[in-house]
């Protein structure tokens, strides 16, 4: 195990806290502990611009008094008495809230699953260094390409410590390494850039840096030479990159905090068809290795697998304790944690994918867009109604014909998850895992 993270002693600083809680007059406290130590390193033009390095603790007190609660968040464990007084100082003369208090004792996980989070390859500045100079190269040795944007490396391991005072205890580690670099194309007043990245748990499974510094490469020139389009309706394909924000904007909607305060287009559509036929949509933070794998959410509650939608068919919320509480539901183990509190969150999200690979669903389209990057965050949760700027490349005759930039994309997403169609090229790169996905009829804004 890495030495730069005392997991143990996390664990017995938490406790030490929960208790100076207890002393101090709660009824009821948790603690988390969050601790890492990463480095990284930024490149241009073969010269390390910046390295970095950093270590960082923060431990959030989380206190009741009856069904009143309050936070407070310090970087260290120094004098914990103090800070379980002030804890419970401001919880006595907070508002009370009906729903506030721990998970049930008997919903708490009772086992910690291995989910092979941890590679204990760490990375100097040298290794650093050399993946992102190689990155880099590869980008410039693309035809066409006339600078670079950067490219940078970067090596994190962090741990997290839960420790409630009803009995939880749990903790664990993760590692994370990645690579990206920015590539520019063109001269003057004619120039795009594109980007690439990967990020993997595990050293031995990132792409090799001369691939990503290929791609990004090659999608900074395919940009070159945008034309706008006219206002028009048409079919529209979200490359992989883009259409994990579709993922983003379904999870928003089913968020139990946004469900019970009644600010989603989806509130009362729990057990109807969402998206259509076949559509299948999971989230599984067991999985070994996972961008979001964890062994316990941020309550204590099992970490398990679930099924979101089903033939199109949407199952459940994503829920922690105080909102399955307020919508008269179970928890489903989906706390995260930051900051004051839990908060209901996804974790490995994965749309499953379909049959047509991207390029056979162009073909099968014949005219539309293909988007590879979106700008701005033109969605309200209240109604689902969307506006995004976009870029990409026009399809004509089944094929890419020329790239396209300064558009805007219109609808609703109720009625875009309606009938979305996805593509066999599932991207696992981040957490949420996604193919290409088609909507069909969309408005695009332009000239």
């Amino acid at each position: 195990m890495p030495q730069q993270i005392d997991q143990s002693k996390l664990m017995a600083d938490a406790e030490r806290l929960v208790a100076a809680a207890k002393r101090a007059g709660a009824d009821a406290a948790d603690v988390v502990a969050v601790t890492g130590v990463s480095l990284s390193l930024d490149v241009r033009d073969g010269r390390t611009e910046e390295s970095d390095r950093s270590e960082g603790d923060d431990v959030t007190l989380r206190v009741f008094s009856g069904r009143r609660v309050a936070s407070v968040s310090a970087n260290s464990f120094n004098d914990p008495d103090a800070l379980a007084e002030r804890a419970v100082a401001m919880a006595r003369v907070a508002p009370e809230d009906p729903y506030a208090g721990l998970a049930d004792a008997d919903a708490l996980a009772s086992e910690i699953p291995a989910l092979d989070l941890l590679d204990e390859t760490t990375a100097d500045a040298a290794a650093l260094s050399e993946r992102a100079r190689a990155a880099e190269a590869a980008a410039l040795a693309v035809s066409g390409v006339t600078k670079s944007g950067g490219a940078s490396a970067s090596w994190r391991l962090g741990g997290l410590v839960l420790v409630t005072s009803h009995g939880f205890r749990g903790g664990y580690l993760v590692s994370r390494h990645g690579v990206s670099v920015t590539a520019i194309a063109g001269e003057g007043t004619n120039m795009e850039r594109d980007y690439d990245f990967d990020s993997r748990t595990y050293l031995g499974e990132l792409d090799a840096s001369e691939e990503i510094g290929r791609r990004a490469g090659e999608r900074a020139v395919a940009r070159l030479n945008p034309r706008q389009l006219s206002t028009r309706t048409a079919p529209v394909v979200y490359e992989p990159r883009a259409a994990r924000s579709l993922l983003g904007h379904f999870t928003s909607a089913i968020n139990g905090a946004a469900i019970a305060r009644g600010t989603s287009f989806l509130k009362s559509c729990r057990g109807e068809k969402v998206f259509g036929k076949g559509i299948r949509i999971t989230d599984d933070p067991t999985l070994p290795r996972g961008a979001a794998s964890r062994p316990f959410d941020g309550e204590g509650c099992p970490a398990l697998a679930m099924t979101l939608v089903e033939d199109g068919r949407l199952l459940d919320w994503l829920l922690d304790t105080a909102s399955a509480r307020e919508l008269g539901l179970a928890p489903n183990g989906r706390a995260t944690r930051g900051g004051a509190g839990p908060a209901p969150g996804a974790t490995n999200l994965t749309l499953a994918p379909g049959a047509l690979s991207q390029e056979e669903m162009l073909a099968e389209i014949g005219t539309g867009l293909l988007v590879t990057d979106l700008i701005g965050h033109g969605v309200n949760g209240i109604t689902g109604d969307y506006s995004r700027g976009a870029s990409g490349f026009w399809i004509e005759d089944g094929a890419i014909a020329y790239p396209v930039s300064e558009i805007t994309l219109a609808g609703n997403l109720k009625e875009m998850f309606a009938g979305l169609v996805p593509a066999s090229d599932l991207d696992t790169r981040s957490a949420f895992a996604t193919p290409s996905i088609l909507v069909k009829d969309m408005t695009i804004a332009g000239q």
